[in-house]
């Protein structure tokens, strides 16, 4: 096997702090990046308690300074990234016709705007040398959608799209791009998701029935959730790979999901969705009989 350096950004927790240590424990060079200075620290202790070749340093995804200070200090080590790891990114959940403009565009700053400023700090040097990896980490949440996921999911989808154009054009330059699309996979992703909901969940919200039991909710998905191993085993797959797919999904069940809910009519699919979120008339008017109009014959 080839042993190549990679740049993994979002990896102070989750799936890209597993991620980081799984290349690095497969013979790979790794520089694993973030924003919190603990967490960090945390991972390089851990790295170098295993004697793994993993250096660990803050970089912020949204600050074109601070890409272009790492994009400086690989350089000076004597190394050019072979594969980008773009996994930053986070989870806002929020009914849509009450998300703010200053948290959409947070949103949107760090799972795709942040996303295309990483690429495009780290494609010349890939193209200079005619070979590179950009592995996406977007969602199976990019391919189909949830309630008071849309912001979340918006972006989602951007990377998609924007993943598959970048496949079309660097392909003559002798780069692959591939997306990593997770499932319910078991970190403090869906958690972190309910912290951010906090500010929506107030009393005269129309949702206030539904998002009071958000909690609830996470801890129904969660059981449906597994290690993130398998995402791990997917982005080193498509980092050593001679020819990477398209696309990796994980775990394999998450495909069938994909499949039904597009396979099944969307009134069906709404219903579903609408239920298991709460979203029905008697959690609605609970406490708040005047905000819906009458019921429909």
């Amino acid at each position: 096997m080839v042993q190549r350096t990679v740049l993994v950004t979002g990896a102070t927790s989750g799936i890209g702090r597993h991620a980081a240590l799984h290349l690095a424990r497969r013979g790979h060079r790794v520089f694993a990046t973030g924003r919190n200075p603990g967490l960090l620290a945390s991972l390089q202790a851990e790295a170098d308690a295993e004697k793994l070749r993993l250096e660990a340093f803050e970089m912020d995804v949204t600050d074109t300074a601070s890409i272009e200070a790492a994009r400086a200090r690989i350089a000076t080590s004597g190394g050019s990234v072979d594969v980008l790891v773009n996994n930053a990114g986070y989870g806002l959940w929020a009914p849509m016709s009450e998300v703010t403009d200053a948290d959409l565009r947070k949103q949107f700053e760090t799972n795709v705007f942040g996303l295309m400023a990483v690429t495009r700090a780290f494609v010349p040097t890939m193209r200079e040398k005619g070979a590179g990896r950009i592995l996406n980490v977007s969602s199976v949440g990019g391919r189909i959608t949830f309630p008071f996921g849309g912001a979340y999911h918006a972006t989602k989808y951007a990377v998609e799209s924007m993943s598959d154009a970048l496949r079309l054009e660097l392909h003559p330059f002798g780069i692959d791009v591939a997306l990593i699309e997770p499932g319910m996979i078991n970190t403090n992703f869906a958690a972190q998701t309910v912290t951010h909901l906090a500010a929506y969940r107030t009393s005269d919200s129309p949702y206030a029935g539904a998002l009071a039991e958000a909690d609830a909710l996470v801890e129904k998905a969660e059981r449906f959730g597994v290690d993130p191993s398998c995402i791990s085993e997917a982005i080193a797959h498509a980092s050593e790979a001679r020819r990477p797919r398209a696309r990796y999904v994980a775990p394999l069940r998450s495909y069938f999901g994909i499949f039904f809910m597009k396979l099944l009519p969307t009134r069906w699919v709404d219903a579903a969705l609408r239920a298991f979120s709460g979203l029905t008339r008697a959690k609605l008017l609970s406490g708040r009989r005047s905000s819906l109009p009458p019921a429909v014959a």
